[in-house]
């Protein structure tokens, strides 16, 4: 470790210790400042957000039909690593996550009964509140993880760079970008994909507990959530420890068959008509309405537009902070793929697959309330899938099945992001040692139960838009740096062809 060790890897490791002690020792002050700091962000840049995501979006079809989607993540020759279908199942696998379960029922639901316009428990609210959920998990969210993914392929199989985020600004920067200038670069990429991933294993915690709750009658309290992160963090440091090739390969194909069985049992134990007619008039609303609800805010309704601010602009954070992990995890898989290749599947496999998946669980648990009169928008973001388990033939089952495909999924992020992190602060290094992860592992879990302890979902929520900034206004300047270095490829190409011509 002492030989690959970076400054990036001191500098981000210090901050997120002093976090950590900042959050255990004055956890109201560390709320207080971070919910400050989230109003003042929301108020001044959420227009910010909104504008940085369209843009990656636009950039992201414009760069696949554009003269450039010929152009190979890798050298000409090289061909890819995984068939069509296998790479598909890898792009599934990157989409599906702890916040799947945790909000499939909860967030159409929620949207159901507080829409962002108009009335809420009414049929335009139960469509409306789909479509903004198919926004959410949708092409906007994949724009932000391709457009990051497509710049760390390029860089690393095409041009033979470090797999860190500094290294796709070299066409700006040149070797500046291993200097402090890269150092920083490098260490809000970490510091994001920290908050990023802390966040998902606080929701996971908190729905592990929820289920607990449900099955067995535990609190639902911190403690019980202390014991469910501790407990997860020496399984997912074991898996850690076996490498990538052993324990996420298990994981993941574990995470996909419990995702199959859950999806269509959720489906055909359900009310199926009703929900596939459900999803395919509002998935079309998505597309129709794409243009104006990907910018859209409310400026003469403040509770209107505190509601974009609340949903929509969170969510772009969230996706934002987490660009340098699923990014660096997609381009890995992606080696030989042309751009548009890698841009139109990276877009449109994983989009297809969470708004399915939303359109089941969101459009079950509508059914439930608006047919069939139950509560279920009284229930809490924790507990809304248990209540429709109580609904449906064997329920008690299918929490079994979902609290550990929660598990496992909280397992695999933290294994993943460990990887990523030991990779960031390791000069790009494709296998950190595992003291790295071991060390990124225990700093991962101790920033979620900071988050927990400190203020639930409100410290989460606070913290990932305050820490998402500045990675957003880099991903910019990335977009920029990837133009660059496309655009001089293509003219290198040329002069090539001009040069044996004139011979």
């Amino acid at each position: 470790m002492k030989k690959t060790i970076t400054p990036v890897f001191w500098i981000a490791f210090s901050i997120s210790v002093l976090f950590v002690i900042w959050g255990w020792t004055a956890p109201q002050h560390l709320i207080k400042i971070m919910t400050g700091l989230q109003g003042d962000l929301l108020n001044r840049f959420g227009w910010f957000y909104q504008f940085s995501v369209t843009f990656l979006l636009i950039f992201a079809l414009i760069l696949a039909f554009s003269r450039y989607g010929k152009i190979k993540l890798g050298k000409d020759e090289d061909q890819p690593e995984f068939s069509t279908p296998t790479w598909f199942a890898m792009l599934f696998s990157a989409g599906m996550g702890i916040g799947l379960l945790f909000y499939g029922v909860a967030e159409p639901v929620s949207h159901y009964a507080n829409p962002p316009v108009g009335e809420g428990h009414s049929i335009e609210s139960a469509k409306i509140g789909l479509r903004y959920t198919y926004l959410h998990w949708g092409f906007h969210a994949w724009a932000i993880y391709g457009v990051v993914a497509l710049a760390l392929a390029y860089f690393k199989f095409r041009k033979d760079s470090p797999g860190l985020m500094s290294a796709t600004l070299y066409p700006l920067l040149g070797e500046k970008v291993k200097g402090p200038i890269g150092y920083t670069i490098d260490v809000i990429a970490v510091l994001a994909t920290l908050f990023g991933v802390a966040a998902s294993l606080g929701l996971g915690s908190a729905q592990i507990n929820s289920g607990f709750n449900y099955l067995f009658g535990i609190p639902i309290n911190f403690p019980t959530q202390l014991t469910i992160i501790l407990v997860t963090t020496t399984v997912f440091i074991i898996s850690a420890g076996t490498g990538v090739s052993k324990g996420i390969k298990y994981l993941s194909n574990t995470n996909m068959i419990l995702a199959i069985v859950l999806f269509f049992s959720f489906l055909f134990l359900g009310p199926t008509q009703f929900v596939l007619e459900t999803f395919l008039t509002t998935f079309g609303g998505y597309i129709q309405n794409l243009p104006s609800m990907g910018l859209r805010f409310a400026p003469f309704n403040d509770e209107n537009n505190q509601w974009v601010k609340d949903w929509t602009i969170f969510y772009w954070a969230w996706w934002i902070s987490w660009t340098p992990f699923v990014g660096t995890f997609i381009a890995r898989v992606s080696k030989g793929r042309t751009v548009r290749e890698f841009i139109m599947a990276v877009l449109i496999v994983p989009t297809i697959v969470c708004s399915l998946w939303f359109g089941v669980f969101g459009g079950t648990g509508i059914y439930y309330d608006f047919v069939q009169g139950m509560d279920v928008t009284k229930q809490s973001l924790e507990t809304s899938l248990f209540f429709i388990y109580e609904q449906l033939p064997f329920g008690g089952f299918l929490t079994i099945i979902s609290l550990v495909l929660i598990f496992s999924f909280f397992v695999t992020s933290a294994d993943s992001a460990t990887f990523v992190l030991g990779m960031q602060t390791t000069n790009g290094g494709l296998n950190p040692s595992f003291l790295s992860k071991l060390t990124w592992g225990v700093i991962l879990s101790a920033v979620a139960i900071i988050l927990t302890r400190s203020g639930g979902m409100q410290g989460i929520q606070a913290t990932i838009i305050v820490s998402a900034l500045p990675l957003a206004i880099f991903l910019l300047f990335m977009s920029y740096s990837l133009t660059k270095a496309l655009r001089n490829e293509m003219k290198g190409k040329k002069d090539k062809v001009k040069t044996e011509t004139i011979a």
